[in-house]
C-alpha cells in the first residue's frame, strides 16, 4: 500500500508539473523559471512527506477526499523549497545526485561580473516554490475548518523547521565540548522531526477530523520517530556510500555539525582523538583522510552502538504511541513497517565500516 501511495503522489506531482504554464504562466514571466523548477521537482525522492500527509489522512477517514494526493504535494514542494534555502547555507553543489539549484542557475548565467549570482537567483526560486505548496495544498475538498487548521500546521512546521536551522548555524560556532545532548535533540526536534514525520501525518488527521487527543498522540509518535531517523541519517552520512545520500560523505564535517553520533564520540575518546577532533572542525578545508580520522574514532569510542541504542529506544517508544492513536489498524502495521524499513542500517554500511582500518591504519 505503501509504495501505492507513493506512485499515486508521483503521477500528481507530474500532472500538477505540467499544469504550471497553465495555471501561473511561469514560462510568460522567465522561461527559466518554469525550467529550473520543472528539473528540480521532478527529481527522484523518496516523497516521504506527502505519503506521511496521506497515510495520516487515510488512518482516520472514512473515505477518500477528492484532491487528496494532489494537496498532497504540497508537502514534496515545501521539501524542495527547504533544500534549495538549504544548499545555499551549506554550501553544496549536489542534491540528490545533481547539481543544486544555485549551481545549475549559475550555470546559466553569462561569463562575466555580475551583481547577482545563482545563489541569489534560487533563494528567489525557493520562495516562488514555497508560494506554490501553499497554493496547491488548498486543493483538497472538505470542511474549511479543518482546511484551515490543517494549513496552519503547515506553516508552523516551516517556521520551526526555519528555527531549527537558525539554532543549528550557531550551534556550529560553538565547541563542542560545550554543547549538551539536550542542545542536539532540540534541533533534530525542529529541523527534521516537526516537518518531515509529525507535521505531516497531523496534517492529514486534521483534515480527516481526527480530535485533539489523537492528534497531540499522532505528533508525538512522529516526533519520536523523527529524531530516530536522524540519527540513523546522520550515521548514513560519514559511513554510507555517497551514491545513496546524494551527497558528499564530507558535508556534515565540512559545515561543523554537531550529530549526537560526534557528541558521544568526542565525549568517549581519548584526550588525544578529541583534540583531532577539534582541529578538523576548526579547519578551513576538510579532505578525504579528515573523514577516515573522524570515521575511525567514532569506531573506536563505539558510538555506532550508542546510536543504535538510542534509535531502538526511540522506535519502541513510537510503536507504543501509536497503539494509542486510534488510527485504523491497517495503517499503524504500515506505519510500523514503514519505521523498520527507514531505521534499518544498510548492509553496505558495515562494509564500509571494515574497511575504514584498512583505508586509514592508526
Amino acid at each position: 500500500m505503501f509504495q501505492k501511495i507513493k506512485i499515486r503522489i508521483e503521477q500528481e506531482l507530474k500532472s500538477y508539473i505540467r499544469g504550471l504554464e497553465k495555471n501561473y504562466h511561469l514560462k510568460s514571466l522567465s522561461p527559466l523559471i518554469l525550467r529550473s523548477i520543472k528539473e528540480f521537482i521532478l527529481r527522484k525522492g523518496k516523497r516521504i512527506r506527502p505519503i506521511l500527509f496521506c497515510i495520516g489522512y487515510l488512518g482516520f477517514a472514512e473515505k477518500v477526499a477528492p484532491g487528496l494526493f494532489r494537496s498532497a504535494v504540497s508537502l514534496e514542494l515545501l521539501h524542495d523549497f527547504m533544500l534549495i534555502h538549504d544548499d545555499i547555507i551549506d554550501k553544496s553543489d549536489i542534491r540528490r545526485g545533481k547539481p543544486s539549484m544555485h549551481l545549475m542557475l549559475q550555470r546559466q548565467l553569462p561569463h562575466k561580473k555580475l551583481k547577482f549570482n545563482g545563489q541569489d537567483l534560487a533563494i528567489v526560486i525557493g520562495d516562488v516554490i514555497y508560494a506554490l505548496a501553499l497554493d496547491v495544498f488548498l486543493e483538497v475538498k472538505g470542511d474549511p475548518k479543518l482546511k484551515e487548521q490543517s494549513l496552519k500546521q503547515l506553516i508552523s512546521a516551516v517556521l520551526y523547521t526555519g528555527s531549527g536551522e537558525f539554532i543549528e548555524l550557531l550551534l556550529g560556532a560553538r565547541d563542542l565540548k560545550k554543547v549538551t545532548k539536550k542542545d542536539i535533540y532540540k534541533i533534530y526536534q525542529y529541523k527534521t522531526s516537526n516537518y518531515t514525520f509529525a507535521s505531516p501525518l497531523v496534517m492529514g488527521a486534521i483534515l480527516a477530523g481526527a480530535d485533539k487527543k489523537q492528534i497531540k498522540t499522532i505528533f508525538e509518535y512522529g516526533i519520536k520517530l523523527g529524531i530516530a531517523f536522524q540519527i540513523k541519517d546522520d550515521i548514513i552520512g560519514l559511513f554510507g556510500k555517497s551514491s545513496d545520500t546524494g551527497k558528499p560523505n564530507l558535508t556534515d564535517i565540512q559545515e561543523a555539525k554537531k550529530t549526537l553520533l560526534l557528541w558521544h564520540a568526542y565525549h568517549n575518546s581519548t584526550s588525544k582523538d578529541r583534540k583531532i577532533i577539534e582541529k578538523i572542525f576548526s579547519a578551513k578545508n576538510v579532505e578525504e583522510k579528515n573523514l577516515c580520522q573522524i570515521q575511525k574514532i567514532i569506531l573506536n569510542s563505539k558510538s555506532i552502538d550508542f546510536a543504535k541504542k538510542e534509535i531502538d529506544k526511540l522506535r519502541k517508544e513510537s510503536e507504543s504511541l501509536l497503539q494509542d492513536t486510534g488510527m485504523k489498524p491497517k495503517y499503524q502495521i504500515l506505519l510500523k513497517e514503514f519505521s523498520e524499513k527507514i531505521l534499518t542500517i544498510e548492509p553496505y554500511l558495515f562494509h564500509s565500516i571494515d574497511t575504514i582500518g584498512k583505508i586509514m591504519p592508526r
